[in-house]
């Protein structure tokens, strides 16, 4: 990796809220929400109840790593770019470098292309928590001695691990970037508080 590519919307852009708060709280993509916390959710309940359901340890690996393979291409690929207007990828130039791409998607003056408020809600919740609780199983498999399940963990720390990491990127973008728009979006308020005032004293 040589460089990073990254592509930001202002996360504090509060001109249009009003237009866009009757469209927050409904469920545009149920699908797209359903197998976002799906997959994740189905991989942790086979890991807590597979011992109970059989005593094939490979069944029950390979059908873990079959879910978090799919949860990691649903995330990355399709709920993160319906649910909330981010995605990530890598790609190769034609100098051979590789390049991690973070995209977020621009928000129209309309806001007919942003995320609903409930769906926001999902995708962060079901993409923190989730490896938070195969961090949790690690440290567990590690202390109590079950070395077999290790890879199984590490798998799901690291396939949703990933995906966390690549949408907050995504989210924040770079630390400068992030200041940049914070500081944009307080002298816009500050300067219409200042005419604001203004106006009332002349009146």
């Amino acid at each position: 990796m040589d460089s990073d590519d990254i592509e930001d919307v202002s996360l504090f852009d509060a001109d249009d809220d009003l237009s866009r708060r009757s469209k927050k709280s409904k469920i545009r993509h149920p699908v797209a929400s359903f197998f976002h916390l799906f997959f994740r959710v189905s991989a942790i309940v086979v890991y807590l109840l597979c011992e109970l359901l059989t005593s094939s340890f490979i069944a029950c690996m390979v059908t873990i790593i079959l879910l978090l393979s799919c949860d990691f291409w649903a995330v990355k690929n399709v709920t993160g770019r319906l649910m909330v207007g981010l995605r990530w990828w890598n790609q190769v130039d034609d100098d051979g470098r590789s390049h991690w791409v973070f995209e977020a998607r621009k928000v129209s003056a309309q806001g007919s292309k942003t995320s609903s408020e409930a769906e926001s809600r999902i995708f962060w919740l079901g993409l923190i928590t989730c490896p938070m609780i195969w961090v949790i199983f690690a440290f567990s498999a590690l202390f109590s001695f079950k070395v077999k399940w290790l890879a199984v963990v590490v798998m799901g720390v690291v396939l949703q691990g990933a995906n966390l990491y690549g949408y907050i990127r995504c989210k924040v973008g770079s630390r400068k970037n992030l200041t940049s728009m914070a500081t944009n979006y307080l002298g816009k308020q500050f300067l219409r508080q200042t005419v604001a005032t203004e106006d009332q004293t002349a009146s």
